[in-house]
């Protein structure tokens, strides 16, 4: 049985009698213990869906069904119920300010009816897992960003969730806070058996963790699959938009173009899978064709916890070398992507 199942999923917002939909006949699956991720640009509405999930916003149509049970079919009393299983964390942290660390994290379980005592315990034992047991007593405005989000984790698993809905939740952080709340959430994820669903809008927040992904643009879902299939192998525009983006030095004057609208400035992306990394690709075709090209970006990044290699190539004007170099390319195993600069 599939964790989550959204079938047909459409919301529509109304205000001053204009209608807007915000999302158009979702479908996707997700699956116990994975790592999704839901990546779109800002306005997507990827927020809208993944409040969706736990009906704190009611689809228009379509199903959201949960470890088997329809939400829609739902009263308000087991709707409650059902959202035990289902925890959220927020960019924004939305601690209690007045509150120390350990009672923001003893609050959920308060309102549930636990006893005081055996609040605190589990409170302990949840500030031990994300590395605050020494902060118990310290309050939200004595914390930095990446220890307010290790609380708000806390707090989210106090009710032992076997969902966790992270929406941006590293959006506010540092890179490298960002890195050790996803090294986090992995733990959290291997160890409590916990199936962590990510909306963000980097890409490299989907690299690092997640195993699966859908990808949102103007509420329509364009691209799902596994992490590894859509960063090589990328269909969208979207995409390929959002991968570009995540390349060193952010390269916003370039885009995707579809191949009869390429010229002879011809750039191309390049990824080098495993069996393509140990010999000097890119070297050998330039003896082999006696003609250079340009290496205008190159890095490795971690994809699903493999390495992955790409590159940006600028090729040579000649159209035939062009063809002769990309078949080359990929009789050595190497994906290729057009790329283009300024194109609109």
């Amino acid at each position: 049985m599939s964790e989550i199942v959204v079938k047909h999923l459409t919301k529509n917002f109304t205000s001053n009698g204009l209608t807007v939909e915000a999302l158009k006949d979702i479908n996707l699956t997700i699956e116990a213990g994975d790592i999704y991720g839901i990546i779109g640009m800002s306005g997507a509405g990827k927020s809208t869906l993944v409040r969706c999930l736990n009906y704190l916003e009611k689809p228009s149509e379509g199903e959201v069904i949960v470890r088997g049970k329809n939400l829609g079919s739902m009263t308000e009393k087991e709707l409650r119920t059902c959202r035990r299983d289902i925890s959220m964390i927020f960019q924004h942290f939305n601690l209690l300010m007045q509150k120390n660390v350990i009672d923001n994290v003893c609050f959920p379980l308060q309102l549930q009816g636990v006893k005081k005592k055996q609040a605190k315990e589990r409170a302990k034992e949840l500030l031990k897992t994300v590395g605050l047991e020494d902060k118990e007593k310290a309050y939200p405005a004595q914390l930095s960003g990446g220890q307010k989000q290790r609380v708000a984790i806390a707090r989210a698993l106090a009710s032992n969730p076997k969902i966790l809905l992270c929406d941006e939740a590293t959006s506010a952080l540092d890179p490298q806070t960002t890195a050790s709340i996803l090294e986090l959430l992995k733990e959290i994820n291997q160890k409590m058996k916990i199936t962590i669903v990510i909306i963000t809008h980097q890409m490299a927040v989907i690299r690092e963790i997640c195993n699966r992904v859908a990808i949102i643009e103007h509420g329509v879902l364009v691209e799902d699959g596994t992490v590894n299939e859509i960063f090589s192998h990328p269909k969208s525009h979207a995409a390929k938009e959002l991968i570009l983006r995540d390349l060193p030095d952010a390269t916003e004057h370039m885009a995707y173009v579809e191949q009869d609208r390429l010229d002879t400035k011809r750039k191309i992306r390049i990824v080098f899978s495993e069996n393509s990394a140990y010999e000097p690709v890119i070297a050998n075709m330039i003896l082999q064709f006696q003609t250079p090209v340009n290496i205008l970006r190159a890095d490795t990044k971690n994809v699903g916890g493999v390495a992955k290699g790409e590159m940006i190539l600028s090729m040579p004007e000649d159209r035939h070398l062009q063809v002769d170099m990309e078949q080359y390319l990929r009789e050595h195993g190497l994906e290729i992507l057009e790329v283009t600069e300024n194109v609109g």
